[in-house]
């Protein structure tokens, strides 16, 4: 059996909730016939027992103790053994069945999420992302838990309506049609709890929604004093999805109480027809056990199929939310890659046609602009990250080959785009560094578990974020708060740069990895990334002349358009030109002015990291909020 998760989740269909499930099923189909394999033997032998019971008592009645009774009763035994044993291993099974459909669809979900961007935002509401995992995926492996038992049951069903109807037409007509007729009425109860689940389900999404733009922006509410505003609109919310629930809740119980109300009527009506049978002589002492025995029995079916109904109308109501999250389309082109392109590298330059920005290969490139919304811009066209450049995906080129020929996978696996605001999880800090870290080193494998410590103290001191390492306790095995709000505004922002040179990416591009920091921290963390990222493409977006002074060439954007491109000091002194000498002086000379108070700041004792952002920091931080 498969480890979980899955290497490979698949490509569902996308047409209908039953095509989805129905691939689901295919994927785990091995599994599912185990585990139905095992419901049949459970069910059957179920199903034995009133039969074998029945003998046992007529040939008690006639014989005595007697060798046909010994027998009787040792089958009797055999078959709760096989019982017994078929709902341990099938239980097992089923839970299996239904961890791997739910996981899958969890997997599915969260791969295509990444792949869209911002899209999928733009199109759903964030509650409504969040659900389909949180609950919908649950409700999918739901239908692959009572898929088994839903099985074993029809076949034990029509098991029995062949011996029913062998010993007796009148009883075996009676339960034939009987359940059926309680089955199709407690059917009529599943529609409108089908539309309340829905109903409540949509409720609950718009809750989660507005909870979750509450949190991520309780501070600007705060300031505006729109906090209890808010609070009221969530509170209003919470009671629609209360009562919603109530609704679904009332249908439910009514189902629940007719799933024991009808079945014992049925019941109680076979044993008075068996009775007057048997007081006719018609049928046996023996035979009536055996047909009360088996509308109990039959009773198990009824419930089990009662039970699939409920559990499919629930997850066809949350297949659908999840397909509306799976058919939100990709960010940038998913075209197949061309001949000799998922090689280990290009070895190419890299080239945006839109902003005719060259990047050499195996250089360190700045790019400069007095406008950081430019810069920012090319930094973001040059990884495909946003809806608004998949359009752009063709024109720009890495060895030559189009991006939108590689293939938006193969783009994320070869170019890295690190922000200018780092986003942190919670965890422990290896795994925040590095998450292949938390894939494990086996154990006793010492040598390979000090490789990877050492590759992830390598990172951070060449981010210089040895001090992370002090502020959390237990060092690389601490835990990392939500958001880092335990560390630093600048350890924040090393502990990203960290991450994102761990990546070793062919192309690694730094979105102002640097503002946050004071110059001499800047200072070493130039010097280090020039050293780490020597031979490897990188492109920096800043203005700090500490940043530029160190890489190979800094390429200067004005109007959207590269204008200039040499050594920093060589634009300084006029190399490419009088006009680009006087931009490019105008930028870095800002920048300058702004890191000279962040040095000041520092000589007295100010910890920028921890103080109030620079005029820099606030400048990149606006942009990227644009």
């Amino acid at each position: 059996m498969r480890p979980l998760p899955e290497t490979d989740p698949g490509t569902p269909p996308l047409t209908s909730a039953p095509a989805y499930l129905w691939w689901v099923a295919r994927r785990q189909g091995w599994l599912l016939l185990g585990s139905s394999l095992l419901a049949v033997a459970s069910a059957v032998s179920l199903a034995a027992l009133p039969f074998l019971l029945g003998r046992v008592v007529d040939t008690g009645l006639d014989g005595g103790l007697s060798r046909d009774l010994l027998v009787g009763c040792l089958l009797i035994l055999g078959a709760g053994l096989v019982l017994a044993l078929g709902n341990v291993v099938g239980h097992v099974l089923d839970v299996h069945n239904w961890l791997r459909g739910a996981f899958r669809t969890s997997q599915l979900v969260g791969h295509h999420v990444t792949r869209t961007g911002d899209a999928v935002t733009a199109e759903l509401p964030t509650g409504e992302v969040v659900a389909t995992v949180a609950s919908d995926a649950l409700r999918v492996g739901e239908v692959f838990y009572v898929t088994a038992r839903f099985i074993g049951g029809l076949v034990a069903y029509l098991v029995v309506a062949a011996l029913l109807l062998d010993s007796s037409v009148v009883l075996g007509v009676a339960v034939l049609v009987g359940l059926p007729t309680v089955a199709g009425a407690l059917a009529l109860v599943v529609r409108p709890l089908q539309r309340r689940q829905a109903e409540q389900r949509e409720a609950a999404g718009r809750l989660t929604t507005l909870g979750s733009d509450t949190v991520s922006g309780l501070r600007i509410l705060r300031g505006i004093g729109g906090e209890d505003v808010f609070t009221a609109r969530y509170r209003e919310q919470s009671q629609r999805v209360r009562h919603a629930g109530v609704r679904v809740a009332g249908t439910q119980s009514l189902l629940d109480g007719l799933q024991t109300l009808l079945p014992g009527l049925f019941l109680a009506g076979v044993v008075w027809v068996g009775a007057r049978l048997a007081l006719d002589g018609e049928i046996t002492a023996g035979q009536l056990v055996t047909f009360y025995g088996y509308a109990a029995f039959l009773t198990e079916p009824l419930t089990a199929a009662t039970q699939a109904v409920h559990v499919l109308t629930r997850a066809l109501v949350g297949v659908r939310k999840i397909l509306r999250v799976l058919r939100v389309p990709v960010t940038g082109a998913e075209l197949p890659r061309p001949d000799g392109a998922s090689s280990a590298g290009l070895g190419g330059d890299l080239v945006d046609a839109v902003s005719q920005v060259l990047v050499r290969h195996g250089t360190v490139t700045a790019l400069v602009s007095a406008d950081p919304d430019e810069t920012a811009r090319v930094a973001t066209r040059l990884g495909l990250l946003g809806r608004e450049h998949a359009d752009d995906a063709a024109r720009v080129t890495l060895g030559g080959v189009a991006l939108a020929d590689l293939g938006l996978a193969e783009v994320r696996r070869r170019v890295v785009v690190a922000e200018s605001t780092p986003q942190l999880f919670t965890g422990l800090l290896r795994e925040e560094l590095d998450p292949r870290a938390a894939d494990g080193v086996p154990d006793g494998l010492v040598r390979a578990r000090e490789e990877v410590e050492a590759r992830l103290l390598d990172a951070l001191l060449a981010a210089d974020g040895q001090d992370v390492l002090d502020s959390v306790p237990d060092g690389l095995d601490g835990e990392v708060a939500e958001k880092g709000r335990s560390l630093s505004g600048g350890q924040r922002q090393r502990l990203a740069l960290a991450r994102a040179l761990l990546t070793e990416a062919e192309v690694l591009v730094l979105v102002e990895p640097t503002s946050a920091v004071d110059a001499h921290t800047e200072a070493r963390i130039a010097a280090r990334l020039a050293q780490v990222r020597a031979g490897r493409t990188t492109v920096v977006v800043s203005a700090s002349p500490l940043v530029l002074d160190r890489v190979d060439e800094v390429v200067l954007v004005a109007d959207g358009v590269a204008r200039a491109r040499g050594t920093h000091r060589g634009l300084l002194d006029g190399a490419a030109g009088p006009e680009a000498a006087a931009r490019y002086r105008a930028v870095v000379s800002r920048a300058a002015a702004d890191e000279g108070t962040a040095g000041t700041a520092a000589a007295t004792g100010t910890d920028t990291t921890t103080g109030t952002p620079t005029t820099r920091e606030e400048a990149h931080r606006e942009a990227a909020r644009r």
